[in-house]
């Protein structure tokens, strides 16, 4: 295990940074238009793969505000699907994999997402990030490190690990970062990654973690 020095100021900074703007939809603990379940959490995040956020909440809300359970969507076809999540990434494909998903649940889980791990990767189109969304923000579970692509670069580019993909970031940081910190992490590096250490030419002038970073791999910065 190799100590992340300055963890506990990096955070405290990054909490008071983010409040200046608005969490992405799938880790807000509070939603005001759809019941949050674990179902929605999943069902949103799909929404979210390559989609900006403000897309993924508008047809978050269109599809789920009456749709919220995978007996109610399963219900509904596949272009009804489409028309209330467009204009997300890939919207075919994703309501393909809504309405299969739907079903898998009703079939083997008895109309439950499920609360392990493994069992969320079997369900299509869920990946590890995926999966440890819903653990975390649909079932509130702790022990779980949601990563995506700024999850992976700022950890690298602070100098606190030296990783080549998500999953390997992933497991470095179990090992490295202390647990109470994994279930804060996701939504504050997600939203720091968006608004301030963006990937090609972050605002290191704006940044109020400057002083603790490497800046690994920044060649140019504002």
């Amino acid at each position: 295990m190799n100590e992340i020095k300055h963890v506990d100021s990096v955070f405290r900074l990054l909490k008071q940074e983010i409040t200046k703007y608005d969490r992405p939809i799938v880790s807000r603990s509070k939603w005001d238009v759809i019941v949050n379940t674990p179902f929605t959490t999943l069902i949103s995040c799909i929404l979210s793969l390559r989609t900006k956020d403000e897309v993924t909440e508008q047809a978050s809300i269109r599809l789920l505000k009456n749709y919220n359970t995978p007996e109610k969507l399963v219900k509904l076809s596949e272009k009804q699907i489409v028309s209330l999540i467009y204009p997300v990434g890939f919207y075919k494909t994703k309501a393909k994999t809504i309405k299969e998903i739907s079903k898998t649940i009703i079939d083997i889980y008895e109309g439950q997402v499920p609360d392990k791990f493994d069992e969320l990767l079997k369900l299509k189109g869920v990946g590890r990030k995926t999966a440890n969304i819903v653990m975390v923000y649909g079932h509130k579970k702790h022990g779980y490190l949601p990563i995506d692509t700024h999850c992976h670069r700022i950890p690298n580019r602070l100098g606190w690990i030296k990783t080549k993909s998500p999953e390997e970031t992933e497991i470095t940081l179990k090992k490295n970062l202390p647990e109470d910190y994994w279930n804060d992490f996701n939504h504050l590096v997600v939203t720091f990654g968006q608004k301030i250490c963006v990937p090609v030419s972050p605002l290191c002038s704006k940044c109020p973690i400057e002083s603790y970073c490497e800046k690994i791999s920044v060649k140019n910065s504002r």
